[in-house]
């Protein structure tokens, strides 16, 4: 099975959870923390994740960092699942899944905006309004700026993208000419 496969399952596990019981924005909170540590202490994960170290000793160093967390029952219990089967390599993109899980759950939907120049934030917050009345959820915009697109926008919302670039409609009208079209 492949690690992306391994970790949507174990994200959906803990998401369930999580609406079940009502803390499914606690647990995304503590992933984050627990995110945040690791890449702040890249020896510590390799304390709790490299197999050349003795297991009992790795087991023993997350229940230590666990228990200076002071985390949720819950989540100490994932995280001790995952390292006893041998997933907790996989913690990253289980948090990842879980948190696109959680947007879905609360009806949001993450895009990216990728402009010529830096937006106003009225055109911004236009961009926004428009793609969460097209999606019917809200929308969270990340912002970027590439000076290769000449003028326009792109905007990427999971697999949708919509291009109103000045730089893919120049190449469009290249193709056409290439092709001997007319555009009336």
């Amino acid at each position: 099975m492949r690690s992306s496969a391994i970790a949507r399952r174990y994200a959906k596990a803990l998401i369930l959870i999580g609406k079940e019981n009502g803390q499914a924005e606690t647990y995304r909170d503590e992933l984050d923390r627990i995110i945040s540590l690791l890449d702040g202490e890249r020896m510590l994960e390799q304390a709790v994740s490299n197999p050349l170290y003795n297991t009992a000793s790795r087991r023993n160093v997350l229940q230590a960092v666990l228990e200076k967390l002071d985390l949720s029952k819950v989540i100490n219990s994932f995280l001790l699942l995952l390292f006893d089967k041998g997933r907790i390599t996989y913690l990253r993109d289980v948090s990842t899944h879980y948190n696109k899980l959680a947007d879905e759950q609360k009806g949001i939907v993450r895009a990216d905006l990728i402009s010529a120049t830096k937006l106003s934030s009225e055109s911004f917050e236009q961009i926004r309004n428009s793609l969460s009345k097209m999606t019917g959820k809200e929308v969270v915009l990340e912002a970027q700026e590439d000076p290769s697109l000449i003028g326009g926008v792109v905007t990427r919302i999971g697999d949708l993208v919509l291009d109103g670039s000045i730089k893919t409609q120049l190449q469009n009208m290249r193709e056409s000419l290439k092709r001997g079209e007319k555009r009336v």
